[in-house]
């Protein structure tokens, strides 16, 4: 629904400016044009849409099946470029889609931890997103957010909490033709949330406290 993701885009973005102390690092890290894999922290409901206008070309992104068992939010995020997949699971249906997609040079995002934080710091991410970036060969871009778990409450819009997205530079996985270990995956997969935790404060990072300055 091409409509519905343009003015959707509108939507959000105006409420993010008149509701938020919003603000975006690092968009210039995002290439114009070609297959991409985002990757990002999740902290909120809100962060699918929230990156979706922020960054600055058009995405897709992976969003567990049981949100789409409610009509609303289902239309919703199907409008925005969603597609469907088992929490913390990539079936080969799934893998395929993904890859159809990259090949087609889209930009596509994932939530590596698989579901929301409940307490606004990383948690330990499943394998999914390593092994289809070890195949595809695409370029990564990390995205850290910041603030978003503020979002509650009754007088949240009061307040206007400030969200920071912050856009790391693209890096690379080394290319597998192979299948990969156990031990390989979670060595990559550490890569990939080491690059996010990177690009949050301190207190956000959790799981992957030992990464970034």
């Amino acid at each position: 629904m091409p409509w519905f993701y343009y003015v959707g885009r509108l939507i959000v973005r105006t409420l993010f400016l008149l509701l938020t102390r919003w603000q975006i690092k690092g968009r210039e890290n995002i290439p114009s044009q070609g297959p991409l894999l985002i990757v990002a922290n999740h902290l909120h409901l809100v962060d699918p849409p929230l990156l979706v206008v922020s960054l600055s070309r058009k995405v897709i992104f992976m969003a567990k099946k049981e949100l789409f068992h409610f009509k609303v939010i289902g239309y919703f995020i199907s409008g925005f470029g969603a597609f469907s997949v088992h929490r913390g699971q990539l079936g080969r249906r799934a893998l395929r889609q993904v890859h159809q997609l990259l090949a087609d040079g889209q930009a596509i995002i994932i939530f590596p931890e698989g579901t929301r934080s409940k307490n606004a710091q990383l948690q330990h991410a499943f394998p999914g997103t390593a092994l289809i970036a070890s195949h595809s060969g695409v370029p990564i871009i990390p995205v850290g957010i910041a603030g978003t778990e503020k979002i509650k409450g009754a007088g949240w819009m009061l307040h206007r909490p400030r969200i920071v997205v912050n856009i790391g530079r693209p890096f690379y996985l080394p290319s597998a033709n192979s299948k990969l270990t156990k031990v390989e995956l979670v060595e990559l997969t550490n890569s990939i949330m080491g690059h996010i935790a990177e690009l949050l404060p301190p207190q956000y990072r959790g799981n992957y406290t030992g990464y970034g300055n």
